[in-house]
């Protein structure tokens, strides 16, 4: 996936240089957004009048590495844990998407994806924050061990860097924080399957926000 603008605004650049921060960054953050169509999701996008209720992390352009809390098996709506998910696949084969990068520097990087790596580990050990969602309705903090839901696991991990994208707790993040962030670069917003298709050009432009041009072009399967 390469990135461009339009004659219209400066690109969005890759590679070290200073963030809104001050720091010297030398690595990128992917945020994902998706709707995954579930009978879960249906629920949330009907509280929260969003599109896309599902929050992942990646450390990587095309989402090879991506990871969240959500359906562990794809036909058992109860099997909620952590993932580590495959763009264009499973429950995300026909999900629409939007994608923002976030510019860290080498040590907030390596914090970030040590921590998740390490819940990776013992994955068999955390469970989906089912409790918690009711805890947002709520507005009420809704306290779990070793249990997330998705935006709430993203922010958490950021949060191990030091890092705030969004004003509001972890326990209380939503999708919809993530595309209001001052913090976050919008990438894309499209089909997720699009988007880690090879040779693809995305284009942003300040007028008109986001737009793609996407060649067509077969799917090709995320490295394992």
């Amino acid at each position: 996936m390469k990135i461009t603008n339009d004659k219209a605004g400066p690109a969005f650049r890759s590679g070290p240089g200073p963030d809104n921060r001050g720091n010297i960054i030398v690595k990128e953050i992917y945020i994902v957004l998706t709707d995954t169509g579930t009978v879960l999701s249906k629920i949330i996008r009907r509280y929260t009048g969003c599109p896309l209720n599902h929050v992942s992390i990646a450390f990587d352009e095309q989402l090879e590495e991506m990871y969240s809390f959500g359906r562990v098996q794809q036909r058992n709506p109860f099997s909620g844990g952590f993932v580590k998910e495959r763009a264009g696949e499973g429950l995300l084969k026909d999900a629409q998407c939007a994608v923002f990068r976030f510019r860290v520097t080498e040590d907030e990087h390596r914090r970030i994806r040590g921590r998740i790596l390490e819940i990776e580990r013992e994955r068999h050990r955390y469970t989906y924050n089912f409790i918690g969602l009711i805890g947002v309705i709520l507005n009420r903090e809704i306290c779990r061990k070793r249990a997330y839901f998705c935006s709430q696991f993203v922010v958490a991990m950021l949060a191990t860097a030091g890092i705030k994208i969004t004003d509001e707790p972890a326990w209380r993040a939503q999708a919809r924080h993530f595309t209001q962030s001052s913090q976050l670069e919008p990438v894309y917003k499209g089909p997720l399957r699009e988007y880690v298709a090879p040779g693809n050009v995305v284009t942003i432009s300040p007028r008109r926000g986001i737009r793609a041009r996407l060649p067509r072009v077969p799917f090709r399967r995320a490295a394992s």
